[in-house]
């Protein structure tokens, strides 16, 4: 998540239950976030337990996939409203009701005239999503990748993932009375659900069990077959580690730091390295940032390869300086996940609060200001932020398209001593990222290690990405419903049937039957045995007990006198 934050804390196999803060403590960002990811696993867990993979409420299931073949215009898929769950996350496909706005007080006069419908003013049923203007998708009908394929039969699934918004996307998020200059608050998460087209030709399970022949393919097969590729997709394929490492020439670095410490940095920082281009080792590439990725700048205005900001930053830590490499993001952006070269501040208009950039943003993106666009700052550089003492000699970065070349098998300096190494055969997917933070106090970068202090090599963080089959387009007339459905857990309590009531009268007619054929006695023999027992002490009260009874009312004893006087 890109927001500014001083750890991550949340450790899934210390079992952890709960978080408790003490008195006369400092509070921090870190405990609370800890917290709400432990609420948010185990509440999932429990979902997931419960319901499965993915499931929606019988009356309610959300996502039914009707096809409609375009003969003018392109293919296109409905979206039936209700809910849905996807591994434990809930998932609502309603489109938002639409508003209905007050009438212009400066209309004609005529219209005031006119006869208004009763039902004029009432809102309007909201329509399904479509494919194509699905909430989150951005799709593009001009790229031919985001078209439904024409070949039939084809599957429709949901793909789910989570990320953070802030303020600079989200202005609603800002508390405009703190003024300004003051930074945002909190950050949020959203779920993010895309639904998207796969080709059979993606499922070799289908082939392996035959499902690929004439005969349609059963939903169950297709299921199956849909798991597999879906656990391939969501496994983890890179793995990387991050130490601070003493430079060399660290004793020529004049800051105020520790003569042993490892981290040279002056400030506590939050490092992340995130994976820009995807693939192999040799197609790969990250970026890096020792602010977790928080640093934007929100954008005014596109002139060319110039650009206005809403502001250039706070301080100098926090700012833009030439040579400082940038991305160019909007909600359209941030969901697609698709990455675009990052380009460098080539000259800045401090006055003007304007930047010019060594390129113009792609086409899509950071044209549309109802998308909120802003550029987010990456700290790496062609170079490194200090060669002189925290980097190692020759070790330059290698920049491919404004991001960082992967090298595997090695360890890379970012800079003040921090290092990144790249395990061998890993496969990279735009979005992934790791965290560690790096801390003065104690000169490292905490990151997990072996008892002889080894760095371990860790999987990423995030994104991760969850998938439910929704449907099998066979043609233009019709579709598969692959999709689960789970009725309520609560049901009405059922009435005694007639039987019932006949055997429970039996049975009580038999325990009656036996007292009284035992000694003509109605009690039970436990009923006598205690009463007997407490014979001498009612012999005892006897005298007290007949003299408070003289002036009691017959009629209106309590217990078995009083009921057979009345």
């Amino acid at each position: 998540m890109h927001a500014d934050l001083s750890r991550l804390t949340f450790r899934p196999e210390r079992h952890y239950s709960a978080v408790l803060a003490q008195q006369g403590r400092v509070q921090l960002d870190a405990d609370a976030n800890e917290q709400t990811v432990i609420e948010l696993v185990g509440r999932r867990a429990l979902t997931a337990d419960l319901i499965g993979q993915h499931g929606g409420p019988a009356g309610a299931t959300g996502f039914a996939i009707t096809f409609q073949g375009g003969k003018r215009d392109l293919d296109d898929l409905v979206i039936g409203s209700g809910r849905y769950y996807v591994d434990g996350i809930p998932l609502d496909a309603d489109r938002p009701q639409p508003g209905v706005p007050v009438p212009d007080e400066d209309a004609d006069a005529d219209a005031d005239d006119a006869q208004v419908a009763p039902d004029a003013a009432a809102p309007t049923a909201a329509a399904p999503w479509t494919y194509w203007d699905q909430p989150d998708a951005y799709l593009d009908r001009e790229r031919a990748g985001d078209r439904l394929p024409t070949r039939f039969p084809f599957v429709v699934y949901l793909k789910v993932w989570e990320r953070s918004v802030t303020a600079a996307e989200d202005p609603a998020l800002r508390e405009v009375a703190l003024g300004a200059a003051l930074p945002d608050t909190a950050a949020r998460v959203k779920v993010v659900w895309q639904v998207r087209p796969l080709p059979l030709s993606e499922l070799p399970e289908l082939a392996a069990a035959g499902g690929s022949d004439a005969a349609q393919p059963t939903p169950d097969e297709v299921r199956r077959a849909f798991r597999a590729w879906a656990d391939r997709q969501e496994a983890p394929g890179a793995r990387i580690a991050l130490r601070a490492e003493r430079p060399e020439r660290a004793d020529e670095d004049p800051c105020l730091v520790a003569p042993d410490a490892r981290y040279r940095g002056p400030e506590n920082q939050l490092y992340r390295v995130e994976v820009h281009d995807g693939g192999s080792a040799r197609e790969a590439t990250f970026k890096w940032s020792r602010e977790n990725g928080s640093v934007v700048f929100p954008v005014d205005d596109l002139d060319g390869t110039w650009v206005q900001l809403a502001t250039l930053g706070g301080d100098t830590k926090l700012d833009l300086d030439v040579g400082d490499r940038v991305e160019f993001v909007d909600s359209a952006y941030a969901s697609r996940l698709e990455p675009l070269p990052l380009l460098r501040v080539e000259e800045l208009d401090l006055p003007g609060r304007r930047v010019r950039l060594s390129g113009e943003p792609a086409q899509g993106v950071a044209r549309r200001p109802e998308l909120n666009p802003y550029l987010r700052r990456w700290d790496h550089r062609d170079g490194h932020r200090r060669p002189s003492g925290g980097t190692r000699p020759g070790a330059g970065a290698r920049v491919q398209h404004g991001a960082v070349r992967i090298e595997e098998g090695r360890w890379l300096p970012l800079e003040d001593g921090v290092e990144v190494y790249f395990a061998p055969g890993g496969s990279y997917r735009t979005g992934d990222f790791w965290c560690a933070p790096a801390r003065t106090a104690t000169g490292t970068v905490e990151w997990p290690t072996d008892a002889a202090r080894r760095p371990l090599l860790q999987p990423p963080l995030g994104v991760a990405v969850h998938h439910a089959p929704l449907a099998l387009v066979t043609g233009e007339q019709g579709a598969v419903d692959l999709r689960l459905a789970f009725g309520p857990l609560a049901g009405a309590i059922p009435a005694a049937s007639a039987e019932q009531l006949a055997a429970e009268r039996e049975a009580r007619q038999e325990e009656i039957a036996a007292e009284t054929t035992s000694g003509q006695n109605p009690r039970s023999e436990t009923t006598a045995g205690a009463e007997a027992a407490a014979a001498p002490d009612a012999d005892t009260g006897a005298a007290g007990a007949a003299g408070q009874g003289k002036d009691r009312d017959p009629g209106a004893g309590g217990g078995r006198g009083g009921r057979r006087h009345g």
